[in-house]
């Protein structure tokens, strides 16, 4: 990896086979062999670029084309087919909201889940957990299971955990958009403020006002290749000039 980058993704090509009518049981598989005909559809085409330490960037497109793909395999949820990536330094992602909670499991018990899932120990947890509950405003919903929550406990709880485990690369995938005004407001006050600590911070949003406040570059992505790249208003302008041609 180059000095000084972060990310770099070479030539990444991920497909996808999509069954049309695929049998569950072997008799079934035997009885319609033809279907288990599928189609090959590749979602990521060849894409390349890098991430400087400390930079901010957005994956910005439309629906399918490939950006929230990127961030599953920036983090290894899945893997290319080809081609290669590296990330350099402790992840830390909000990718699906809920994402490795246990919802019989209490918001307080689901920290030290989530946070050792990142790498920390129980003894860093212990140090951390009163500062997460405290970012959440969860209250005495702290122990309760999370079964109960809202889809916006479950953000606050989630973006808690996430942004206090000190990580030196962050992805988030839509995850601001849920909750209400004053938290989100909260939570951009502290991606600023990690920001400027250095972290390296990669997003995937449809809001770009919120991406061009937060991060440095945007890379847009038109059916699974990098259409374009740099400084977001730019980009994004020329995003949505294709849109409304396109619409």
């Amino acid at each position: 990896m180059q000095a000084g980058n972060a990310i770099e993704v070479k030539d990444v090509v991920k497909s996808f086979k999509i069954y049309k009518d695929k049998g569950t049981s072997l008799k079934e598989k035997i009885l319609f062999l033809r279907r288990n005909k599928f189609e090959t559809r590749t979602v990521l085409d060849g894409i390349s670029f890098s991430i400087k330490k400390g930079e901010a960037v957005g994956l910005v497109g439309n629906n399918g084309c490939g950006k929230s793909t990127t961030l599953k395999l920036l983090t290894k949820i899945i893997y290319p087919n080809s081609g290669s990536i590296e990330v350099d330094g402790q992840v830390s992602a909000l990718i699906e909201l809920g994402a490795g909670f246990h919802p019989d499991m209490s918001g307080r018990e689901n920290i030290y889940i989530n946070a050792s899932i990142f790498g920390l120990t129980k003894k860093e947890i212990d140090k951390k957990v009163d500062s997460i509950i405290e970012f959440s405003g969860l209250g005495d919903y702290i122990d309760e299971p999370v079964r109960i929550y809202s889809s916006g406990m479950y953000m606050r709880l989630a973006f808690a955990v996430a942004i206090n485990v000190d990580a030196e690369v962050l992805f988030i995938d839509e995850i601001l958009a849920v909750g209400d005004a004053a938290f989100q407001e909260k939570c951009f006050n502290k991606l600023m403020e990690i920001k400027q600590k250095g972290t390296t911070v990669v997003i995937v949003s449809h809001s770009l006002g919120q991406i061009e406040k937060i991060c440095d570059r945007s890379i847009w992505i038109k059916d699974g290749k990098i259409q374009m790249q740099g400084k977001p208003a730019d980009v994004h302008k020329a995003y949505l000039e294709f849109m409304n041609v396109a619409q």
